[in-house]
């Protein structure tokens, strides 16, 4: 029977997990990846095979079945009782000022993890609710929380301070930045594959539905685009990014606007969505900018994807002036990874730096797509997150192994 670790990423409508087979205490294998998405009354369940091929896909009642419940039956019914499950990973969206590396979970724990919900009031609660559902489930399975703002713990003290009175700061209220995972596996992964940007001054720009930058120098965070919360930073599908605080006190003064209805617009109508009047989806945008015939339509269309472009080049302005240049640029994440287009946007919009671009390799999403001229090197590298937090349990685990 071959031991394996389930790792679980939360987001607002679904549950991505990945189940990884652990090989002579230390060597990670793919076996299985899927997600549970979340309806009203029902749950639909999809897992792939480590090739990515489709095994299964049902939905059911939430009334007659328990998400997590089912998978953990399931798992054991697929696979025939031939894997014993060691260990779970999660990643937890805010670990606040104290919670830098991975911890075990206990119910002390919980209750602190809980109190940071005020930091992350939308993030936060989903992506404990996993937590919860196995310690109910499965209290003698150990469980390994891994936070996304550890990586940048190490950006400078004075890049960690919000401009608002010290009360504020004495309560936590200062910038964390997040995709801190997705940054640490970018960093191990250049380590390998590029030593030269993973040593340098290099961004890591993460631009997916949710999207941040990151200035990494000498291997470490030393500033990033989001900052006490994930609505900061770039434009995003449906998150404004940054804005002028002056706009929210307009919402509160002239419409009445409260806390939820700050909430709802801030980060479920604004960016590609608010902008566009039609879509989260850059994809749709873009396909919408082709067959669109209205020129209202259109032009909210693209200036929806001109503010996008435009404000990822202003952030990387700024991010290559406080590290004093840069080396690299890495493009990862769903839209980072596959949209050429915007990639061929930022980098021509970077060329008095001294970025050519190569348009060949940029169109077939090549590894390396800058020009060997280039005086920075652009990469377009996948992320994954869930190996990073595979690789976290193991240490919590290894007496099971």
């Amino acid at each position: 029977m071959s031991n394996v670790v389930i790792v679980f990423n939360a987001g607002s409508s679904s549950l991505k997990f990945t189940i990884f087979k652990i090989e002579k205490k230390s060597i990670i294998i793919k076996l299985i990846k899927g997600r549970i998405e979340y309806d009203n009354e029902t749950f639909h369940f999809l897992a792939s095979d480590h090739n990515d091929q489709l095994i299964t896909q049902n939905t059911f009642s939430t009334k007659n079945k328990e998400p997590l419940e089912y998978l953990f039956s399931w798992l054991s019914e697929h696979e025939q009782g031939t894997h014993h499950i060691v260990g779970v990973g999660h990643r937890i969206v805010h670990g606040g000022a104290d919670f830098v590396d991975p911890v075990c979970v206990t119910p002390e724990l919980l209750k602190q993890l809980e109190s940071l919900t005020p930091f992350a009031p939308l993030h936060q609660p989903q992506t404990l609710a996993p937590v919860h559902a196995i310690t109910k489930y499965r209290p003698q399975l150990p469980q390994i929380v891994c936070f996304d703002t550890a990586f940048h713990r190490s950006i400078p003290d004075i890049a960690q301070l919000l401009p608002l009175p010290r009360r504020y700061g004495e309560k936590g209220v200062r910038r964390y930045g997040f995709h801190g995972l997705s940054y640490d596996f970018l960093s191990q992964r250049l380590q390998l594959i590029d030593p030269e940007l993973a040593n340098g001054r290099t961004i890591l720009a993460h631009l997916g539905s949710g999207a941040s930058l990151c200035a990494l120098k000498h291997g470490k965070s030393f500033e990033t685009t989001m900052g006490f919360s994930t609505l900061d930073g770039l434009m995003m599908g449906s998150r404004c990014g940054m804005i002028d605080p002056g706009a929210l006190l307009y919402m509160i003064k002239e419409e009445n606007a409260d806390w939820e209805t700050l909430v709802n617009t801030l980060y479920h109508q604004s960016g590609l969505l608010g902008v566009s009047g039609i879509s989260t989806d850059m994809r749709v945008l873009r396909e919408r900018l082709i067959t669109e015939t209205d020129p209202a339509i259109r032009k909210h269309v693209q200036q929806a994807l001109s503010l996008s472009a435009y404000r990822i080049v202003e952030e990387i302005g700024a991010l290559a002036a406080v590290m004093e240049g840069i080396d690299g640029l890495v493009f990862t994440a769903g839209i980072g990874e596959h949209d050429a287009e915007l990639r061929q946007t930022i980098c021509l919009a970077l060329s008095w730096l001294g970025l050519k671009l190569d348009t060949d390799a940029n169109q077939k999403n090549a590894d390396i797509i800058s020009s060997p001229s280039s005086t920075i090197r652009v990469r377009v590298e996948p992320t994954h997150e869930e190996l990073i937090i595979c690789q976290n349990v193991l240490p919590f685990i290894q007496d099971a192994l």
